[in-house]
């Protein structure tokens, strides 16, 4: 579905007992999710009409219209929501959305595959790459900035990593 649709936040469950839902975003700008209505589930059958009441502890009061009460709010915990890519703000050079970096096959600076992006992690400061790493199970977080990153080629579905040290395993002698 990243072909045509971004997650934009996510539902965690009610706030209150009058039906309000607790969601979080993962905007730049956090309120525009409520501009990107409708949203939609994973799956696109669901539509979500959000409207943000007032902003709480990590993310903001909301209602939908079809949502009265707590035991309905909840029964959405964990619904992502998606908003149409012709939405989204176009963006500078060097900025991506983390679904188009899922998936990218990741060179080191000789050539050799190191893996492929497994997920974007963000933990409050810069974005990590989780990276699975070729012909292994084993999984490693890359920082994704400039100098760890250099290249980002969407349309060949590449990048460029230069690692620092000790953030790919040492193989076994």
């Amino acid at each position: 579905m990243s072909e045509t649709h971004i997650c934009v936040g996510t539902i965690s469950g009610s706030y209150g007992v009058h039906g309000e839902l607790r969601i979080k975003s993962f905007c730049a700008v956090p309120t525009d999710i409520e501009t990107y209505s409708p949203l939609t589930d994973e799956s696109g059958e669901l539509e979500f009409n959000i409207a943000i009441l007032r902003p709480i502890k990590n993310g903001f009061a909301a209602r939908m219209p079809s949502v009265a009460t707590k035991e309905e709010a909840d029964a959405y915990r964990g619904t992502q929501l998606f908003a149409r890519r012709e939405q989204m703000p176009s963006l500078p050079d060097d900025e991506f959305y983390h679904a188009d970096l899922i998936g990218l096959e990741v060179y080191d600076t000789g050539g050799a595959l190191l893996g492929r992006v497994k997920t974007v992690q963000n933990h409050g400061a810069d974005d990590l790459l989780e990276l699975q790493l070729a012909g292994s199970s084993t999984t490693t977080f890359l920082p994704f900035t400039k100098a760890a990153v250099p290249t980002v080629d969407l349309a060949a579905r590449r990048m460029v990593a230069d690692p620092p040290d000790g953030i790919l395993p040492t193989p076994k002698e």
